[in-house]
């Protein structure tokens, strides 16, 4: 008698199966993390393993459970390459005297009660024409953060400041990944894309710039001038400093506003800085290339500049890696098994008029990213699902690119166990925990977004078919 194969049949998950894998995330990273400070890599495969459980229960094999983890870490592969990177480029340009060149420059010429606003609009133009907020906060941002740290002002208040700036840029540039990806879901067209974010973008900006303002005032005194002066002569002491310092970070801004692939812009930097430490800075190659992989090692016996200037390295940016690694097979799992479409189809029923649509999809993408820790996927995911609404209510696909830019792109960050989060947090020194609530313009879009879809401030309608041409 011939074999009989039995095929595998999958269950579609019902909407509190979907919920689950919610329910145990927010208790274990809330209770967990948040209460008991366990690890955050322990939770989030803890989570993985309950969420797998759950989906070999609807009849999805381990293999397929396997492909689908394998498939969402390949695509935060981009983003590992550029943090590793990153811990290199730190390292060799404190090897080279270029962070404590700039780093001088800013105790010297930026006023305490100003900084915030500073290094928000700093960081925001840096990003605007690079459109990498990694790039920005890896570079300048750590900067901005030693600064900080010399004038005695709350790190998380400046690092705050930094990720809103960065964001700021990234979320709007032409040159920036998501600012592309979005239209892209969304079947808007990306300049009709940029320019209908300044609605939203430009006054959650501007009010993140005020409350800076208010905050920076009680900055009067800061730290002492004796302070700043000893951290100043401390640097002038171990480094030499020459514009020559300045052609690293010029190497990478050519790569980024010519678009040069970013990976191999950030590693010619980086050789460029440790040849300067080598021959200008004199100091031993094999201790400069050793600070690629363990960090830069500061010595100058002040402890205060020791721990300004002790960062960078392949080895510390791991953690990032780690965490990534758990973070996306969480989300693997849970989206090969349907789990979070189910979700967003249920989210969907509530979407009757277009405030509660704006609103839906706003919440959608702050859930995707709360689940997945991705970028990519709060845009893609609520893109292509709510795309069919906004025709059918004929709005501009233009309002559904805009709402997962105001919610997706700008929360990541904000979320401890994400990507981003977890890059800003280790890059800066700043736990996530500590900055968010300073990182203003990053959720005050949100509420603006939301305020506008039930009010139709800023509310397009769908004037041409083909909304992928500019103009419509």
């Amino acid at each position: 008698m011939p074999k009989v194969i039995k095929k595998n049949v999958k269950k579609v998950p019902s909407l509190f199966q979907s919920l689950i894998p919610i329910f145990v995330i927010a208790i274990l990273l809330g209770g967990g993390y948040g209460y008991l400070k366990i690890r955050i890599e322990v939770l989030l495969i803890l989570a993985a393993m309950i969420s797998g459980v759950l989906a070999w229960r609807l009849g999805y094999t381990y293999q397929e459970i396997q492909h689908g983890i394998i498939h969402s870490i390949s695509k935060g592969m981009p983003a590992i390459l550029i943090v590793i990177s990153v811990g290199i480029l730190i390292a060799s340009w404190i090897a080279s005297g270029t962070i404590p060149m700039l780093i001088t420059w800013g105790l010297k010429i930026i006023s305490p009660q100003y900084f915030l606003v500073t290094a928000c609009l700093v960081c925001s133009a840096i990003s605007l024409f690079t459109g990498t907020s990694y790039g920005t906060a890896g570079t300048i941002g750590v900067v901005f953060i030693g600064v900080a740290s010399g004038m005695g002002i709350p790190l998380g208040q400046a690092a705050g400041a930094v990720v809103a700036g960065s964001y700021f840029g990234d979320k709007i540039s032409p040159f920036s990944d998501t600012t592309n990806l979005a239209p892209l879901a969304s079947g808007a067209n990306l300049f009709d894309h940029i320019k209908h974010m300044l609605w939203t973008t430009t006054p959650a900006f501007i009010l993140g710039l005020v409350v800076y303002f208010f905050l920076g005032l009680k900055f009067e005194g800061g730290a002492s001038v004796p302070q700043i002066k000893e951290i100043t002569d401390v640097l002038a002491v171990n480094y030499k400093f020459n514009l020559l310092l300045l052609i690293p970070p010029a190497i990478v801004l050519y790569s980024v506003v010519t678009k040069k692939p970013t990976v191999p812009g950030m590693l010619i930097s980086s050789m460029v800085a440790l040849i300067i430490a080598i021959l200008y800075q004199n100091m031993p190659m094999k201790e400069a290339l050793g600070s690629t992989v363990f960090g830069f090692a500061s010595n100058t016996g002040v402890e205060s500049v020791d721990k300004l200037l002790s960062k960078g390295g392949m080895r510390h940016m791991m953690h990032v890696t780690l965490i990534t690694f758990c973070a996306f097979s969480f989300a693997g799992v849970i989206q090969t098994a349907g789990m979070l479409e189910v979700l967003l189809k249920h989210l969907m029923k509530f979407a009757k008029t277009t405030g509660r649509l704006i609103s839906t999809v706003c919440l959608s993408s702050v859930s995707v990213a709360f689940l997945t820790g991705s970028a990519y996927l709060t845009l893609l995911i609520p893109g292509e699902l709510y795309s069919p609404a906004f025709k059918k209510m004929k709005l501009a696909a233009k309002n559904l690119s805009r709402s997962i830019e105001d919610s997706g792109t700008v929360v990541v960050p904000l979320i401890p166990w994400s990507v981003a989060g977890v890059y800003m947090s280790g890059t800066l020194g700043v736990p996530t925990t500590e900055y968010f609530m300073y990182a203003f313009m990053n959720y005050f879009g949100i509420v603006i977004a939301m305020f506008y879809g039930f009010t139709g401030i800023a509310i397009a309608p769908k004037v041409a078919e083909d909304e992928t041409v500019i103009g419509s």
